[in-house]
């Protein structure tokens, strides 16, 4: 299935000179998600896979689908303040300034094996984070899985050593 097909892309938002990548009419139609859904489950089907870890928000839309299918559970990487329990942060940087991820501290249990998801890889900066939340408890990152790769961002280079499915490029 040509997945693009149902990806709308909206010139100028959120700002001047982006084509915004908007995954809600892919999501929207139900044989398309459930083929996306489908695909990643199929790559992460021989790793072995303890649980899914995925960024907020749209990390969730399809981290857990994936989870529920692979029957595992899904542990939600939030901003700071968000999680109501005792959680490790990690910081790093944007563009200008930078930002927080948080997990909870007893989420992932040292050596469990880690498939995690989210709708897109750009510069890489969330998911480099999310990677030293889940090592930083002990998991292992055994898969990371993302609708869409922005490849002309080049934050596939953050990721070197990671096995990676995109399930698109632009």
């Amino acid at each position: 299935m040509d997945l693009k097909k149902f990806v709308t892309i909206v010139p100028d938002f959120p700002k001047e000179g982006i084509k915004f990548k908007d995954i809600t009419t892919l999501m929207d139609n139900g044989e398309a998600y459930k083929y996306a859904t489908d695909q990643i489950v199929k790559y992460a089907q021989d790793k072995k896979i303890d649980i899914v870890v995925g960024p907020e928000a749209r990390g969730f839309i399809i981290g857990c689908p994936v989870a529920y299918s692979l029957e595992v559970g899904f542990a939600p990487v939030r901003k700071p303040g968000k999680l109501p329990r005792e959680t490790v942060q990690v910081d790093y940087g944007l563009e200008y300034g930078k930002d927080s991820l948080t997990i909870h501290k007893d989420a992932i249990k040292p050596g469990q094996r880690v498939l995690i998801t989210d709708d897109l890889l750009a510069t890489g900066g969330t998911i480099e984070a999310t990677i030293k939340l889940v090592e930083e408890l002990g998991g292992v990152v055994a898969g990371i899985a993302f609708l869409i790769e922005l490849s002309y961002l080049e934050g596939r280079s953050k990721l070197d050593g990671y096995d990676i499915l995109t399930l698109m490029k632009y």
